[in-house]
């Protein structure tokens, strides 16, 4: 029996393009791969997540991200924020119960509004402020359950905080009719400078038209 002859290199390899892909492949991920970070690793690769994301980001995520349990994740944040104030820098983390936002830190807003020469923000009417109280102190709540307390119809009122971002819909109430149920969004908490719902004031006393 004749021996085969053997391929020259060059059609070994034209005959063989998957296996060069695959090594390709895996050397690829192996790159993207995160690599083991240090504390300050980590905090620098958690403000870089937080920079490019923007909005507020679910704790959970950022746990789950970094692989860390709630109080690891809570202490780092600690950790970071108590960094930012020493350095003085221009971001500070802004966390709620739920959520961590990078934001500015607001004792430099005057460079950024030399800068940005912002509109002037639109103030909230008193039925505004009214209504976004009842819906802050007892969500979630109906738009009767609003008017039972103010003794006023909330439409218009309800509407505009939506329009606005400071509320939000949370699904519909399992009662005849199925009212839809509204609750505060974290841009509440900014505007009024809170970090959770806990850090509300004592309840106050709504007055009603008819008192009025």
């Amino acid at each position: 029996m004749e021996d085969k002859p053997l391929l020259p290199d060059e059609e070994t390899r034209e005959l063989l393009p998957e296996e060069h892909e695959t090594e390709n492949a895996e050397t690829e991920n192996a790159e993207n791969e995160p690599v083991p970070l240090s504390r300050k690793g980590m905090m620098g690769a958690l403000e870089s997540v937080l920079f490019v994301t923007g909005e507020p980001l679910p704790k959970a995520e950022i746990a789950d991200l970094f692989e860390l349990t709630a109080l690891e994740l809570n202490v780092l944040l600690d950790e970071m924020a108590g960094e930012y104030e020493l350095n003085e820098r221009g971001v500070r983390l802004f966390t709620t119960d739920d959520t961590v936002q990078l934001v500015t830190e607001p004792k430099y807003n005057s460079w950024l509004i030399k800068l940005l020469a912002p509109p002037k923000e639109k103030n909230l009417s008193d039925s505004m402020l009214e209504t976004l109280s009842v819906i802050a102190y007892r969500q979630p709540v109906t738009r009767a359950d609003i008017e039972a307390v103010r003794g006023v119809r909330c439409e218009y009122a309800v509407s505009q905080l939506l329009k606005q971002g400071f509320i939000k819909e949370l699904g519909r109430k399992d009662v005849v009719g199925r009212p839809m149920l509204f609750g505060t969004t974290d841009a509440f908490l900014r505007r009024f400078g809170l970090h959770s719902l806990t850090d509300l004031p004592p309840m106050p006393e709504i007055e009603t038209d008819e008192e009025e």
